[in-house]
This record gives C-alpha cells, sequence and structure tokens, in this order.
C-alpha cells in the first residue's frame, strides 16, 4: 500500500468516524420527533449518503449499478451476498425505509445504538438460533406488511472475496410466507473494500440486480426451491464479474 492510499484511508475513518458520532447523536435528539419514514432518511439514508460520498471522492472507489429497472414498487425481501460494511451503507441508502437483521448488542451501544434502534431493525440473538429465526419470521413480516423493505444476508457473515458461504433459508422463508418475492442482488464490493484489516483499493464494485423471483408454490419444499434458486443466481452473478475461481464454496454457520 502506497503512502498516498495509507493517507486517504486514515482521512476517511476520521472523517467517517465524527461524522458517525455527530449525526447519531444528532438524531438521538431529533429523530424521535420525526414519522418512521422522514426519522429513517434522517438517521440512515443522509449518513449513508454521505459514507457513501467520501468512499467516493476520498478513496476512489465508484459503484456501477446494472438492473436497477428490476426492483419492485412494492417492498419485499432483498437478498444479497455479503462481503464488506460498504453494500450495508449502499443498499440502506438505495431502498428506503428498510429494516435489517443485526446482534441486539448493537443496539446498547451509546448513541449508535440507540439511533439503529429508533430504525425498527430485526434485532436478534445468534446464540439462540431457533429464538433468532422466530424473531426474523415475525417482526420480518410485520415490517413486510408495513411497506418497509427487508435486508437479509443470507450467508449471516462477512464472507472474503472470492468466496461464497452457505446460504441459509430464512429470507426466502420471509419472503414465501409473506407472498412475495425475494429481490436478489449480488456485487463484488469485497474487492475492494476487504472483509477483514484497514485497506481499501480504487475501483468499481459493480452491483448487480436481478429480476424479483417468486416462489412456486408453498411450504418448505417451495422454501429451498427459492433459496436454491438465488445462489444459483448469486454465484452465477458472482462468476460474471470475475470473482469466483472455478471452485470457492465455503461453510458459515449463521441464522439470517
Amino acid at each position: 500500500m502506497s503512502t498516498l492510499q495509507a493517507l486517504r484511508i486514515f482521512f476517511f475513518y476520521l472523517l467517517l468516524g465524527t461524522s458517525s458520532l455527530l449525526w447519531c447523536t444528532l438524531s438521538f435528539f431529533i429523530a424521535p420527533f420525526l414519522s418512521f419514514p422522514a426519522r429513517y432518511r434522517f438517521i440512515n439514508v443522509y449518513w449513508c449518503r454521505c459514507a457513501l460520498w467520501l468512499t467516493r471522492h476520498i478513496l476512489n472507489i465508484q459503484v456501477k449499478i446494472t438492473g436497477a429497472e428490476h426492483v419492485p414498487s412494492q417492498p419485499c425481501v432483498i437478498l444479497s451476498n455479503h462481503q464488506s460494511t460498504w453494500e450495508t451503507f449502499f443498499l440502506s441508502a438505495y431502498f428506503q425505509p428498510l429494516s435489517q437483521v443485526l446482534k441486539k448488542e448493537l443496539l446498547y451501544v451509546p448513541f449508535f445504538g440507540w439511533a439503529m434502534a429508533m430504525l425498527r431493525p430485526i434485532a436478534i440473538d445468534r446464540d439462540n438460533p431457533k429464538a433468532a429465526l422466530k424473531e426474523v419470521a415475525a417482526k420480518g413480516d410485520r415490517l413486510l406488511k408495513d411497506g418497509v423493505w427487508v435486508l437479509i444476508f443470507p450467508e449471516g457473515t462477512r464472507v472474503p472475496f472470492g468466496q461464497i458461504g452457505k446460504f441459509t433459508r430464512s429470507g426466502s422463508a420471509l419472503a414465501v410466507n409473506a407472498e412475495l418475492p425475494v429481490l436478489p442482488i449480488a456485487h463484488n464490493a469485497g474487492k475492494y473494500w476487504p472483509k477483514e484489516g484497514w485497506g481499501k483499493r480504487a475501483g468499481v464494485i459493480e452491483v448487480i440486480i436481478g429480476e424479483p423471483m417468486y416462489a412456486e408454490g408453498s411450504g418448505p419444499r417451495a422454501i429451498a426451491a427459492l433459496n436454491d434458486r438465488y445462489a444459483k443466481w448469486n454465484e452465477d452473478m458472482q462468476r460474471s464479474m470475475g470473482s469466483l475461481p472455478v471452485t470457492a464454496h465455503v461453510d458459515t454457520e449463521s441464522v439470517a
């Protein structure tokens, strides 16, 4: 890594951390008095856009979106692979309002967690997988009925660029039970914003949005089939972006 790039990364994190602290503190005092859509924009959309602006102009990490025309007018379940923090910023700003699964411990972090708690997240206990799955199903269904996008990372955790994790069925189950499609998304963010460490590389992140996928029928078989279709689609898109070698599958344990 060059000295110039190291300085860029240092200033990026300095500005990102400072903006996060200031914005979460401001949100804590203002957001409770706003309606949920306005609150979501104030807390999440504006700050995530700030983070993406810093990413573009300081780190020189751009984005190319393919398939934006496939986004349905009615919110549904978004399934995306998970490689870095970048896609969390991007998807939170691109789809609004949006809720996602997170560890409940994050809600106890002063100011940051308190601000997140006002965004109707699906907070789960990862040490209790059965209870976590029930929470995703119950709260996710309520959110969808209220017109909120629900983001699920089926791999459950960030997986290094060039690999694919095991895709769990919670997102597909949520969509099938709500009689809604899943919106498939694939990206290669980990190539420029790696899972591990502070290093970043300049470049263009590719984001592919596929056509909504509908289940054929209902019940466990339909859920499994829909999940398999997304997993196959995601792998095909990863290969089309040059993200995968000939064999690239790793298992990750998760509940969402």
